[in-house]
Order: C-alpha cells, then structure tokens, then sequence
C-alpha cells in the first residue's frame, strides 16, 4: 500500500484514478518530457494521462511493484505539481517529474527524500537505482545531492532523441549513515 507522505512543504498523495485529468493538464510540457524515455508519446496524445494512471501504475501498484505519489503544495493541496514513483525495476527505481513554475525551490529533493526514506526504511530496500539522461542537471543535482554516485554511462533513447545516459545508485546503508 502506498501511504501518504507530509513533508515540511509537500503532501505526497497516493496516485488516483481521478488524478488522471489533472495530470493530463499538468504533464504535457516539453520541459518535462524531454529527458523520459523514448516509451512517453509525444505529442501527448488526449487521454495518455488516464490511460498511465489507470493501465500502467495503478495495476503495478496493487501488485506491489510500483509506489506512485501524486505532489502537492501544502498550502495549495488540491493542486497537483508533479509526480513521483518508486518501482521494483532492475536498475530503474525512481522517476519524477515536476512542472516548471515549481522546479528550482528544492521541492523535488524534498520529495525524494522522503521517498527514499520509504524505499528504504519501509520497503527495506538494499539498493535504489535511477537512470536518467546526462544533460538533465536538475535531476543530476537531485542525485548528488542526495549521496548517490554514477555507477555507468551510455547511450538511451529519450523523447528528445539518442542522449548521453546516466546510471546513479544509492545502498541502504549509505541513506542511513
């Protein structure tokens, strides 16, 4: 079961079926897409997001290979900003997406902070690992700053075409320490 999170700023709500409009309306942004796998359609077709929500994450999290948070602004609860999901992928366990008018205010390492607490201090998790292209800095600082550390490199298809890729890990032992 995927619980709901408070941060100091955040509220991290599990993933509805009716969130599926508000991220239809949210999702839909070349800066977000740009730099997800090749997999996200583009343009976004009407309905994608429904379909996401209902046939590909919510089926995943009643089986218990996906954890999947809606995230909010305390102040502004009924207003969905973004997503972020752990799942049981070999060397693929967290993606997030912000919009842009919120990135840059700390509230994506927020919000992985307090996933990675979940990952491994609920789930009891040994290892979390988190692919993502290179030119992407935002989420790369998000990586570092968290105490992950580049275990490989090389060439993905993303939205945006072939890209540099990146393969970042973190052990239970080092979140905890």
């Amino acid at each position: 079961m995927t619980p709901e999170i408070k941060t100091e700023r955040l509220i991290l709500k599990p993933l509805e079926s009716r969130d599926g409009q508000a991220m239809q309306i949210a999702f839909p942004r070349w800066e977000i897409v740009r730099y997800l796998n090749a997999n996200v359609p583009w343009p976004y077709p009407e309905g994608a997001a429904q379909d996401y929500v209902d046939n590909v994450v919510l089926p995943a999290v009643k089986e218990s290979r996906c954890w999947c948070w809606s995230i909010r602004r305390q102040e502004k609860p009924e207003e969905l900003i973004g997503l972020i999901e752990l799942r049981d992928g070999e060397n693929d366990n967290r993606g997030f997406w912000l919009v842009p008018e919120w990135q840059q205010r700390g509230f994506m390492s927020e919000a992985c902070n307090a996933v990675n607490d979940f990952w491994f201090k609920t789930l009891g998790r040994e290892v979390l690992r988190v692919p993502k292209a290179a030119v992407n800095t935002g989420s790369v600082i998000i990586s570092r700053k968290s105490g992950m550390r580049l275990i490989e490199t090389g060439k993905k298809e993303y939205v945006a075409g072939v890209l540099d890729y990146e393969l970042w890990e973190l052990t239970r032992e080092e979140w905890l320490a």
